[in-house]
């Protein structure tokens, strides 16, 4: 009987021991407390990496002066390979925008062919699997053209890459025919 009380005793306590130890117990403070230098060196960092970008593509503007680059509002710059002034018509949010596309790199080396890359069929404004650089950019072409985009690093695939063949950080020069458009609901019902 001694031995029961005992055994209850002695539960009760460890009871009442963890009760009490966990009831007293505090929230644990983050081991690196932020003191903002971490996000001003990532600023600067990335500050300094755009400017190297905007460098290297300013230097293929001029390095041809007949060829007339546009400056976009979006912070990349295009050229027309073959520019269609009779149609007014560009793609907008709600269309279907057949292309082909080529990428290379700055330096003019083809990363991706156009038939690598098959003909595309992208719903303007509603999906994310282009770059996007891109998405902005099939909005200013009407059909039939070609545009030349030059893409710095965080206007293509940014700091990771596509995991294939563009690495980190690595600007883009991208070719685009613009081959159709039609809204939606048109080609839903054809």
């Amino acid at each position: 009987m001694i031995k029961k009380i005992a055994v209850i005793i002695l539960i009760i306590l460890m009871c009442a021991a963890l009760i009490l130890g966990c009831s007293q117990q505090q929230a644990r403070q983050p081991v690196n407390r932020a003191s903002g230098s971490f996000m001003k060196e990532s600023i600067a960092r990335n500050k300094k990496l755009i400017a190297g970008e905007e460098a290297k593509i300013d230097s293929i503007i001029k390095s041809n002066p007949k060829v007339q680059y546009i400056a976009s509002n979006k912070g990349y710059w295009y050229r027309y390979d073959v520019r269609n002034t009779r149609d007014t018509l560009r793609p907008r949010k709600g269309d279907v925008a057949n292309f082909n596309y080529e990428v290379k790199d700055l330096n003019g080396n083809i990363i991706y062919t156009e038939l690598e890359l098959r003909p595309q069929t992208y719903y303007v404004d509603k999906e994310q699997k282009i770059i996007i650089g891109l998405r902005h950019g099939i909005k200013l072409m009407r059909k039939n053209e070609t545009v030349t985009f030059l893409f710095p690093s965080h206007l293509a695939h940014g700091y990771h890459g596509d995991d294939r063949r563009i690495g980190h950080n690595e600007p883009l020069m991208v070719t685009v025919n613009l081959t159709d458009f039609k809204p939606e609901s048109k080609t839903t019902t054809e």
